[in-house]
């Protein structure tokens, strides 16, 4: 729970500066006391679903961008931790890998790769966040002081303001590659 409260101090005050409004402001807009914005961004904070939604709508953010993962660290989640939310209406679900931020710039690659040298990327513009979606064989991805195993199904996203890389070890070796600007 510490790091959740965590998360959303950094994203509240983060979002609520970007949108120019005082704690007071968005206390008035989102309903809440002002004592309760304060411990919020202050970490000591223990919101509820209602309240986030309420700031989110507030500061015109969707809730997800309240308690999304840090983009500072690498985010793992493998194939078979999927926990989607399934239809009724047919045999399908969906698996919530990433909230898109306000206004973010995406773009999104194919990319094929055969066992050989790591492709190693310099560090992109500040603030770029890398999203990979392995679809088949199996790769070295991340941070190049530390990347990690994927295999087909698997996600991860990493800061791409940092160096990093991309290693296939199996031939055929293909994902979804997202570079988004924040």
């Amino acid at each position: 729970m510490d790091d959740l409260r965590t998360r959303i101090a950094r994203t509240l005050r983060r979002e609520r500066e970007t949108s120019g409004l005082s704690v007071s402001e968005l206390a008035r807009r989102a309903g809440v006391s002002k004592a309760t914005v304060s411990q919020l961004e202050n970490g000591s904070g223990n919101p509820s679903v209602e309240t986030l939604w309420a700031l989110g709508v507030a500061l015109g953010v969707p809730f997800a961008v309240l308690v999304d993962q840090q983009a500072n660290a690498p985010t793992l989640i493998r194939a078979d931790d999927h926990a989607g939310v399934p239809s009724s209406a047919a045999a399908y679900s969906a698996t919530l890998l990433s909230a898109s931020p306000p206004a973010p710039r995406r773009d999104i690659y194919l990319i094929r790769a055969d066992p050989g040298d790591a492709r190693r990327s310099d560090p992109h513009h500040p603030g770029t966040i890398e999203h990979v979606v392995l679809m088949t064989g199996r790769a070295e991805v991340g941070p190049a002081d530390a990347p990690i195993v994927l295999g087909p199904g698997d996600y991860l996203t990493y800061p791409g303001d940092a160096p990093h890389v991309f290693r296939a070890t199996e031939a055929s070796t293909s994902a979804v590659l997202i570079s988004e600007l924040r």
